[in-house]
């Protein structure tokens, strides 16, 4: 495409973006609060995260059927049940509640991280700056993440492996 820039007097006139330009890898995500939340007696057993072209993602496993999510930029990560705040490092920060717990009946608990404060290694990843345990309390699990800026997200389920379930969270790299 051919830009045409006009000198008039002594000002450049550039012109702006087409209106119907595309978005970044096509994201039209949004970063408003995404929520499908209720309780179901499947369990976390896993934290995952993966780098793609134009997102970083975030993977929760479950062992059995959701109990959905509620997914929102906060000032703070905070603890279910306690209120503590949660450090997350970058410039803004993600709560993901999960609405299923970490622990089963007898309250073994069916995920423990060797490190709560660093879930996932997430250096090197253009989005991501952290993923932290917040707890699980009643039957719901929290997750933060702490990422570069408040960016577009987007939260969808996936079916399986077998019966489980996965909640995935993509931050995109830009608007």
């Amino acid at each position: 495409m051919l830009a045409i820039l006009l000198l008039v007097g002594s000002f450049l006139l550039v012109p702006a973006s087409p209106a119907g330009a595309a978005p970044y890898c096509g994201i039209r995500w949004g970063s408003l609060t995404k929520s499908t939340l209720s309780l179901a007696p499947a369990h976390v057993v896993d934290v995952r995260t993966g780098r793609h072209a134009c997102f970083d993602r975030l993977v929760v496993d479950l062992d059995g059927a959701s109990g959905g999510y509620h997914v929102e930029y906060v000032d703070e990560v905070r603890a279910d049940g306690s209120g503590n705040v949660v450090p997350t490092r970058g410039g803004a920060s993600l709560q993901i509640t999960v609405g299923n717990p970490s622990y089963d009946d007898d309250y073994n608990l069916t995920y423990a991280p060797a490190d709560p404060s660093e879930l996932r290694d997430v250096s090197g990843y253009r989005t991501f700056r952290q993923v932290v345990s917040a707890g699980t309390f009643e039957g719901n699990t929290d997750i933060g993440i702490g990422v570069r800026a408040r960016l577009p997200f987007r939260v969808f389920e996936l079916a399986g492996p077998g019966a489980g379930t996965r909640i995935v969270v993509d931050v995109a790299h830009r608007w």
